[in-house]
């Protein structure tokens, strides 16, 4: 979403009770600043205002709430729920239903003059990695009003030249400023390193490191390791993501060479007021990993195909090839190499946090 020139109004559609959807709004530093949808204003739909940080207009009749956006640019994200691939076609009518478009269309006024093209700078493979980041950065900022909280970080920003529209060059800084960049950026992978160890350790979880700035406080360290593994992860009360990096045994999984188990006990499954699902990632491109079956996830809402134990235990079965006939149903294609697994909860129940509920472990399988 373009915000500078004028706001723009997303519409929901009015869906049946009982299915989720949901229109989840980032900014460029990443914070989910708000949310659209059943959890915050049901399933009646509605028209929303979205503003960037200068608007000064008056909220129009009809708009169901104005929300504004730390920054000129932001995203909307939508997600609607299907509950099989029959429902594939009400999905559909409902997408048809999502509309965005600028105040002035909303009320059939003319447009306001357009903003300025922008001319995006090209990303390099590097820029995470090396000072080639800082000139990005820079280009960013000044679509970033500073605020309050960060005025003396980006005072102390300017000294090395980083902040809105300004010129960061690498090769004319001293010897010392250089080596200190170099430092500063292995610095922060390194804590990259600790809180990966946190996280694999179930102390720090996706509640921890998504939502609002306010929520995070400015911790700068949790949304970069966020953003790392999971860009735009919704925040806690919206969904609830486990990940899996490593096994019961803390060793990284890995197909090519070992099959897993994951076991849900009866009267255990992940509880939730929407639904939930397990997803198989490629440890390398962190995409989805191609199949015979073309099957993805696992999810509740095919949990009556699912092979049950004579306890009423549902094991998936985790591994490279095909389990066998009595147990395709339950099984989760993995790659040839390293994986990982992100098991998400949708509007989560207070269990999920309160440690009432214990989420499975993947073991190695016998």
């Amino acid at each position: 979403m373009d915000l500078r020139a004028e706001p723009v109004v997303i519409t929901m559609p009015k869906i049946e009770k009982g299915r989720y959807y949901s229109a989840q709004l980032v900014d460029l530093y990443t914070y989910n600043f708000a949310y659209l949808g059943t959890r915050v204003y049901g399933n009646d739909g509605g028209d929303f205002l979205i503003a960037g940080p200068d608007w000064k207009g008056v909220t129009p009749n009809g708009i169901n709430a104005a929300i504004r956006s730390d920054t000129q640019f932001a995203m909307s994200q939508f997600r609607t729920q299907l509950f099989n691939a029959d429902d594939i076609g009400n999905v559909h009518k409902i997408q048809d239903g999502y509309k965005v478009q600028t105040l002035s269309a909303y009320l059939k006024q003319p447009a306001r003059p357009a903003a300025p093209s922008v001319d995006w700078p090209k990303l390099t493979n590097d820029m995470t990695e090396t000072p080639a980041l800082f000139g990005y950065l820079n280009f960013l900022l000044q679509f970033c009003p500073t605020l309050p909280s960060e005025r003396d970080l980006m005072t102390r920003f300017s000294e090395i030249n980083v902040g809105a529209s300004k010129q960061f060059d690498y090769e004319k800084l001293s010897p010392d400023a250089k080596k200190e960049i170099t430092a500063g950026i292995k610095d922060a992978w390194q804590v990259f390193d600790q809180l990966m160890k946190r996280i694999n350790a179930g102390e720090l979880t996706s509640a921890d490191v998504f939502g609002t700035r306010e929520f995070l406080k400015n911790n700068y360290p949790y949304r970069f390791i966020g953003a790392k593994l999971g860009i735009f992860g919704n925040s806690r009360d919206e969904a609830f993501y486990i990940p899996y990096f490593v096994d019961a045994d803390k060793k990284p999984l890995d197909a090519a060479d070992s099959r897993y188990v994951m076991r849900f006990e009866k009267g255990h499954l992940p509880p939730v007021r929407s639904f939930w699902s397990v997803t198989m990632y490629d440890g390398k491109t962190q995409l989805l990993v191609a199949n015979p079956l073309n099957r993805y996830l696992l999810n509740s809402t095919t949990l009556n195909t699912y092979k049950r134990g004579e306890d009423g235990s549902i094991t998936f079965y985790i591994q490279k090839d095909n389990p066998g006939p009595g147990l395709e149903t339950n099984w989760l294609p993995a790659p040839n190499d390293k994986f990982y697994l992100m098991l998400r909860l949708y509007l989560p129940e207070p269990a999920v946090f309160d440690g009432t509920w214990k989420p499975p472990t993947i073991h190695q399988a016998q």
